[in-house]
This record gives C-alpha cells, sequence and structure tokens, in this order.
C-alpha cells in the first residue's frame, strides 16, 4: 500500500525564521525569567550566609556585606522596573518595596530589609512561573495553513506560487495526502476531506465537484481542483487566527484592578511616611532620629509582603496539587475564575466522545429479514424490479469480506472495520481488483464474488433496491447519530455496518458530577450535523446542544451565554481554539487535544479525563477561600502594625516579627492546598 500522505518540512518561511533567531542575540522572555529565579536563589543563600554569620559573632562589616548581596541579588529586578516606572511618573509596590528595603538599611536592620526583597523577589517568579504562555497560540495555527499552492494555469502548466499571489477564481490542484491552502469550491475530482481542524467533524466529508472546502483541511484518497472563493487573508482559517488574537489581547477584570490598586497603595503608603516624618520631627518637635525612626518602622510594616506573597503562595500550591492530579493550569487568574463557573459548554468530538470513528453494530440480513425472504418462492411472487434478493452469512463472514476488502482503502471507516475484525479476531484474505469509488465506497474480488462496501449511492447506481425492513433497519440506526455502510456480495445484500464517534467512558458520570457542584447550564457545541449530536445529546441528558457549527458560530455562541454567567469551554481542536479563547476559561483536552487548542487553553487536562473537571471546580473554589482567609489575614495585620507604630511607637524589631510572621502564616495557609483531596 501505497503512503499518500506528505512528510512535514520546515517551509522557507520557517527556515529563515529559524536562521534568524540562530543568528541574533535576543534574549527570550523564559530566558529572563530563568535568570531572575536564580536570582531569588542567590538572594536566599546571601541571606541565609548573613545570619549564620551574624549568630557566629562575626564583624559586622562581614555579615552586612552578606546582606548587601542579598539587597544587589534579590532587589536587582525590582530596582529595575521601579526606575521603569519612575520614570514614567508612576509609583508601584516596586518602588515601595525598594524604598523600605532601603530605609531599612539606612537604620541598621540589614536583614530586615533583605528578607523583604527576598519576599518580594520570591513571589515575583512564582507568578512569573505561573504567568499565561498562550503566545505560541498564532504560531500553532500558521503551521496548519501551507504557504504554497499549485496553481493550474489557463494553458494547462502548474506552478508552486505562494498563496498570497492567489486571486479569487484561480484553480489550485491537491493531491493526495496534502493539506488544502485556499477556501474554495471543488471544480474537478471527488475525495474524502478531513475537516476536523476546522469544523470539528468526526468523519471525513466526501467532497464533489461544487461542494465547498477550507483551508487547513487535509484531503484524502482522490486529487481535487479547487476554485479559489477568498483571498488568502480571508480564509476560515485565517479568521481563526485573528478570533485568537482579539482574545488573548483581553485583560482579566482582576488584572485590570489590581494594575489600578497598585500604584495607589505604594502612594499612600509612602506619602503617609512622609507625613510621619514631617509631623514627628515639626510639629510634635520629635528628635530627628526617633522622627525617623518612626517613618521608617511605618514604612516597613506597611511593606505589603504578606498580601503580596498569600495569593501566589495559595495559587502555586493548588497549581502543583491540580499538576500531580492531571490538571495543568496556566496561571493564578484562571484557578480564580474556575472557582466562578456557572455553565460549561463542551466541543463534542474528541471531548465528549473519543474521536475515532468505531463500528457499533454488524448486522446481517437474516437476522432482520427472517427465513421467509431467503425462500426462492417468496421472491417468485414479488415484483422483478422489487428488492434485491439478500443472501446468507454470519456476523464473522460479513466482517471478513468487508475487512478484507478495506485492508485496502485509507479511509477511516474502512480502518474501523478493520480494527472490529481484529478485535473479533477474524483473520482477512487475499482479493482482488480492488477500486476505490470516491464518495461511493469500495469494490473487490473475494474468493471469486464481487464484493461492494459503501454508502447508499453505490447500490442505487448498482441498481440494488435493498428490502424495506432492511433499509428501516439502517434508518434507525442513522437516527442515532451513526454512519451505515452497506455490504453486498454478487449485488445480494449481506448486510451493513454502523460506526459512530463512540462517547467516553465517564462523559455521563463527569457531567452529572459537575450538575452537582452548581454547574446549572451545560451546553454542547459541534460540527457534526443535528442528527448525530441529537443522539449524543439524548444519551448524555444535554438539552441544549448546537449542531453544523464553523468556529465562528463557536465564539458567537460562547461570547452569548459569556454576556449572561460565566463559562468555561471544553474542547481538542484547532477550530475549538477561538472559543476557548473568547470563554472565561478554557479547558483544552491533552493528549489528544492539538497544538493550538493547547496554546490557547488556560488550562490542560494532561490525561484526557474528564472526570478531573469536577475535582478542577472543586480545588478552585478551596483556593478562593484560602486566598481570601490569607488577604483578610495580611490587611488586618498590616492595619494593627500600622496603628502600633503611632498608638505605641511599636519597636521596629517587633514590626519586622509581626511583618514576617504574618507572612510565613499566609505562605503556610496556603501550602496546605499542597494536600490531595
Amino acid at each position: 500500500m501505497i503512503d499518500t500522505k506528505l512528510q512535514s518540512r520546515p517551509t522557507p518561511q520557517e527556515n529563515a525564521t529559524k536562521q534568524k533567531s540562530e543568528t541574533t542575540n535576543e534574549p527570550s522572555p523564559y530566558q529572563f525569567n530563568r535568570v531572575e529565579a536564580l536570582l531569588t536563589v542567590l538572594c536566599a543563600l546571601f541571606l541565609i550566609a548573613g545570619w549564620i554569620a551574624a549568630a557566629l559573632g562575626t564583624a559586622s562589616w562581614f555579615h552586612t556585606a552578606l546582606f548587601f548581596g542579598s539587597y544587589l541579588t534579590g532587589g536587582y529586578v525590582g530596582t529595575i522596573t521601579a526606575v521603569r516606572a519612575l520614570r514614567e511618573w508612576r509609583l508601584d509596590v516596586n518602588v515601595l518595596m525598594i524604598v523600605a528595603a532601603i530605609g531599612a538599611a539606612s537604620i541598621d536592620y540589614w536583614a530586615e530589609g533583605a528578607m523583604l526583597l527576598f519576599l518580594f523577589s520570591l513571589s515575583n517568579t512564582l507568578q512569573a512561573y505561573a504567568m499565561d504562555r498562550s503566545r505560541n497560540a498564532i504560531r500553532a495555527l500558521i503551521k496548519l495553513r501551507p504557504n504554497e499552492a499549485l496553481l493550474l494555469a489557463a494553458d494547462g502548466t502548474e506552478k508552486i506560487v505562494p498563496i498570497e499571489a492567489l486571486q479569487i477564481g484561480d484553480r489550485i490542484l491537491v493531491k493526495p495526502g496534502e493539506r488544502i491552502a485556499m477556501d474554495g469550491r471543488v471544480a474537478a475530482g471527488s475525495s474524502a476531506v478531513d475537516q476536523a481542524a476546522i469544523t470539528g467533524e468526526s468523519m471525513p466529508v466526501e467532497k464533489t465537484i461544487g461542494d465547498d472546502v477550507f483551508a487547513g483541511t487535509v484531503n484524502g484518497h482522490g486529487a481535487l481542483q479547487i476554485q479559489v472563493t477568498r483571498l488568502a487573508q480571508d480564509t476560515t482559517l485565517a479568521r481563526i487566527i485573528e478570533l485568537v488574537e482579539q482574545a488573548q489581547g483581553r485583560k482579566a477584570a482582576t488584572q485590570r484592578f489590581l494594575d489600578e490598586f497598585e500604584p495607589k497603595y505604594a502612594l499612600g503608603v509612602i506619602v503617609l511616611s512622609v507625613v510621619t516624618l514631617v509631623v514627628s520631627f515639626f510639629v510634635l518637635r520629635h528628635a530627628w532620629s526617633e522622627s525617623f525612626y518612626r517613618a521608617m518602622t511605618l514604612l516597613v510594616v506597611a511593606s505589603p509582603c504578606a498580601l503580596v506573597i498569600s495569593t501566589p503562595a495559595s495559587i502555586l500550591s493548588a497549581i502543583a496539587n491540580a499538576a500531580r492530579n492531571g490538571i495543568l493550569f496556566k496561571g493564578g487568574s484562571y484557578l480564580e475564575q474556575a472557582a466562578t463557573i456557572r455553565a460549561i459548554a463542551f466541543d463534542k468530538t474528541g471531548t465528549l466522545t473519543l474521536g475515532k470513528p468505531r463500528v457499533t453494530d454488524v448486522i446481517v440480513a437474516s437476522d432482520v429479514l427472517g427465513e421467509k425472504w431467503f425462500d426462492a418462492d417468496f421472491f417468485q411472487h414479488l415484483d422483478p424490479q422489487g428488492p434485491s434478493t439478500p443472501e446468507r452469512c454470519t456476523v464473522e463472514e460479513l466482517l471478513l469480506v468487508a475487512a478484507s476488502v478495506e485492508r485496502h482503502s485509507e479511509h477511516p471507516l474502512g480502518e474501523a472495520i478493520l480494527a472490529e475484525a481484529q478485535r473479533r479476531g477474524v483473520e482477512w484474505i487475499d482479493v482482488s481488483d480492488v477500486t476505490a469509488q470516491p464518495g461511493f465506497g469500495v469494490t473487490g474480488m473475494v474468493n471469486g464474488a464481487h464484493i461492494q462496501i459503501g454508502n447508499k449511492r453505490m447500490f442505487e447506481a448498482a441498481n440494488q433496491v435493498w428490502p424495506e425492513p432492511l433499509r428501516r433497519a439502517a434508518r434507525d440506526l442513522e437516527a442515532q447519530g451513526k454512519t451505515v455502510v452497506g455490504v453486498s456480495r454478487n449485488n445480494h445484500p449481506l448486510g451493513f455496518i454502523a460506526i459512530a464517534d463512540t462517547l467516553r467512558s465517564n462523559a455521563k458520570q463527569a457531567l452529572d458530577a459537575l450538575r452537582a457542584r452548581g454547574v446549572k447550564r451545560i451546553v454542547m457545541l459541534t460540527g457534526d450535523t443535528r442528527r448525530v449530536a441529537a443522539a449524543v445529546a439524548s444519551e448524555l441528558n444535554i438539552t441544549e446542544y448546537y449542531a453544523d457549527l464553523l468556529p465562528q458560530d463557536k465564539v458567537t455562541l460562547v461570547e452569548r451565554i459569556a454576556a449572561q454567567e460565566t463559562i468555561a469551554m471544553i474542547g481538542d481542536g484547532v477550530n475549538d481554539a477561538p472559543a476557548l479563547a473568547v470563554s472565561h476559561l478554557g479547558v483544552a483536552m491533552g493528549a489528544v487535544g492539538s497544538d493550538v487548542a493547547l496554546e490557547t487553553a488556560d488550562v490542560v487536562l494532561m490525561r484526557d479525563d474528564l472526570m478531573r473537571l469536577p475535582y478542577l471546580l472543586d480545588l478552585a473554589k478551596r483556593a478562593r477561600r484560602i486566598v481570601w482567609q490569607n488577604i483578610a489575614f495580611s490587611l488586618t495585620v498590616i492595619v494593627v502594625l500600622i496603628l502600633s507604630v503611632f498608638a505605641i511607637t511599636l519597636p521596629l524589631p517587633l514590626g519586622v516579627v509581626g511583618h514576617e510572621g504574618s507572612t510565613l502564616v499566609v505562605v503556610l495557609n496556603g501550602l496546605r492546598l499542597l494536600r490531595t483531596r
């Protein structure tokens, strides 16, 4: 058997990009994050060394130098960020922390200042590690689109051209196994096209003259001549890319709130410290040393170390817990968002179902018709133009002839038949004269008999009229969302094989568990036909479902629901990427998910286990409770310490103990989320 699938090879553009990246010295954001993590580790080492040196009674200059090393490493990134903010006339927490550390050092509390910088550097490193890493989504999408196409000129010659050079009305040739480069309409030829990347359909779709095709889909067994109907920038795939870009540019509400709150808090603390210094020295006539001491104490205790680290300590613990249980969160904000989910939209193919066609029923004619249909006298009384005479066979014999012929076919339905024959231990035999009839089926000679395997159109073209009971049984299976493949021998019906994309074994259990956890609205979205969607929805007790959807249709539906309530989108394919991006929470099925779905999603189920979803919601709600406990506690401590500075002239060492003690408490409280429930 000849493998017609094309080998993946880099395009000229990709080679140019690679060469450019190899010849430039621009650091990647991931390298910068590693440097920041290294500086945090060095800060901790210098801090510990300084503590040990001070405890051993070394010279003051020695342990001060060690603490100074902690200042340099722990404050490097924060100082750069603070200077950049000040140049833009902005105040943020970075400015506040650097000023607080300098203030602590100015009154000879180097260890306390170093601890402030270490905790602040650690929180920034942890947050950077948990940041959204979906920047490669566009690159993954672009890989689906061929950069070139084979243009058929008016004089019949062929020429490879960039897709940007193609105009509406041009005709391109797509060979078997190639990816279609442009949206268009089939002008010549017929083939089965795998549209899963765009429409999410579980079965390849037969395309003949006049049918529309999409860029990024994969041609099957036949060559196609396609007349271009959209320019490169207007194709369905290009619109998917645009949708993902737009969705990724939207800031979360939490991020906007923090962006607004941070400079106000920093400015308030600095102003309060300056006012305290001025009032104490000029109004209350306290000594300069006492006034400066009180102002620096206020600056230190008001520094939001516990507040800053309370959220990442909790969120990162929950993320680690999730990772051990097969759930990958790409950032802490997505964990917070998961706690608010009230509606979930599921893609069907590859998410609720396995995404692979499987044989569900093997029906032989005798089981449906009864014995009288095999009595020759019975047919003598029928209209000569009536039903074709069926033949007896067993299930094993039906699979034997079907698998023997389909072994020479590359059609996914044929692969499903072969898999079923192997599962039942049926050994196929040699065949001859195998002929694929695109859009109809496949034929071959088995033991001298002419075998036909295909759809209803194949048998109608052969003037076979199957008995009504067989046709009725086939319609019943089709009503269940199954694809029915007929098998005949020498124009005599033998029976048929039903094939369908099967449900995941725990899909219904997972949906029931989600409903029990407060998910009020479960929606199914699919590019499959309404008949298939209805059958799956009925089996899963889903009352709201939408079929025949293109990617932009899924986006519209998800946005409509998102305007009403917080929604998560669960999907696995390229066609799901825009919907994943515009939902409040995008969840991708990991093991079978496409690269772009995994890059665009906020959460990845690494084990493709839908029962991870209820656990995800439970963990998110638990994390939210602990985060708010930490926030409330840290804010309370800050308020109490600030009041103590004015009420009892709080000593700086005691302020640091309270400040760092509160930090330790919120960290330990957050670490409780590491425990698996």
